[in-house]
């Protein structure tokens, strides 16, 4: 045996999605992520991107990992890994929240729901094994954990979202953001049960539905039947989110960075600022009180050369910060990005430079989100 043959690894496997044949039918592009074969564009990122901050775009999201928290003192228990106030969650209402490791780094973000029977969480998929690990591991032993592994995860976003969903799905017009709950389809004789968040990762107003996997297909035809709805793939899924500002795990959260650091301040609840009592809450509260040593911002840039991941960047000849996420913006029409700045240069309208394949390109640090959010919030005018 060579020494070359006695290293050799053995080959990941890649697992495919419930609907892996139906986006080939579709003519989708497939690359690896997160250890699934996903589908990166149909017809192309900028007219998928455009046509679902007009219309209504349909993402397959099954790569997540869909888990249910059972047992008596499941909300107190997670409040030891999360900064938000889970115990307070009433029945059908969601609540964003990040799991913490000991120190108080990011290990992931993640939604909460209050079902009638626990607690469903929905994590990352590229994460979702380490996620339920770190799970079992501090949660008490009478708190169950169950991977809904038969189950497909559908998002259907965009302004006319709602327009198309009802006609499929009665009566979900009726949730607002942040709020869930259990709805019928298909036929009155024998109707199937699917659990639907008005909830999503875009910026705009839209849907995500829990479904059997084996009923997905049926679904996502029904749904993709409707004139406001195409399929989209990765690649404008990550254009819209990083025009609305939103974090990818991964790179612009890790576990180096705590929740403060990682522009998500808000997830931490009143309760828990004034209690505490989650993993490294100690730190958390100190740069909440004292403000962090850096700070994931937002970052315009100056022409129409992307800034992408790893860039550094600079204040004259001082490095003040890195890149973690950035590209084209088509609802822009420009060049946009995210990163870590070094406080005293990351307050909004300060001037710095990231350095491009050896070039310096001037960026300006701007409010997030770079376009406007438009959740179907309770209370807000429509």
């Amino acid at each position: 045996m060579s020494e070359e043959d006695e290293f050799e690894l053995e080959p990941i496997e890649i697992l495919e999605l419930p609907l892996d044949a139906w986006h080939r039918d579709k003519g989708a592009r497939m690359v690896e992520f997160a250890g699934y074969h996903m589908p990166i564009q149909y017809e192309g990122i900028m007219a998928e991107h455009i046509w679902t901050r007009e219309n209504a775009g349909l993402f397959d999201v099954s790569h997540m990992g869909q888990l249910m928290l059972t047992g008596d003192g499941a909300a107190e228990a997670l409040e030891a890994m999360v900064p938000g106030d889970i115990s307070a969650l009433k029945e059908g209402k969601m609540r964003y929240s990040l799991l913490l490791d000991e120190g108080g780094g990011v290990l992931d973000d993640m939604m909460i729901t209050a079902v009638p029977k626990g607690l469903y969480v929905v994590v990352n998929g590229a994460v979702k094994w380490d996620d339920m690990g770190h799970l079992r591991d501090h949660l008490p032993d009478e708190i169950t954990i169950n991977h809904m592994d038969d189950r497909a995860l559908l998002a259907i976003q965009g302004p006319k979202a709602v327009d198309a969903l009802v006609r499929v799905v009665p009566g979900v017009d009726a949730l607002y953001f942040m709020e869930a709950g259990s709805f019928f389809w298909g036929p009155k004789t024998d109707p199937e049960p699917l659990w639907i968040s008005r909830s999503g990762y875009t910026g705009e107003d839209g849907f995500e539905i829990s479904v059997p996997a084996g009923h997905a297909k049926a679904l996502a035809d029904q749904i993709c039947a409707q004139p406001e709805v195409k399929p989209i793939g990765l690649g404008a899924r990550d254009s819209l989110r990083l025009e609305a500002g939103l974090p990818l795990y991964g790179h612009d959260m890790n576990p180096e960075f705590d929740p403060v650091e990682a522009g998500a301040a808000f997830a931490v609840s009143k309760r828990r600022r004034s209690e505490g009592g989650f993993f490294g809450s100690d730190r958390t509260l100190n740069a909440l009180a004292n403000g962090p040593a850096r700070k994931l911002v937002g970052l315009s840039v100056d022409g129409k050369m992307p800034v992408r991941e790893g860039a550094p960047v600079f204040a004259g000849d001082t490095q003040v910060g890195v890149i973690t996420s950035g590209g084209f913006a088509p609802s822009v029409g420009a060049p946009i990005a995210m990163g870590y700045i070094d406080a005293g240069h990351n307050a909004a309208g300060s001037t710095l430079e990231a350095e491009v394949r050896g070039k310096r390109v001037s960026v300006t640090v701007t409010s997030l989100p770079f376009v406007p959010h438009h959740y179907h919030r309770k209370g807000a005018h429509t």
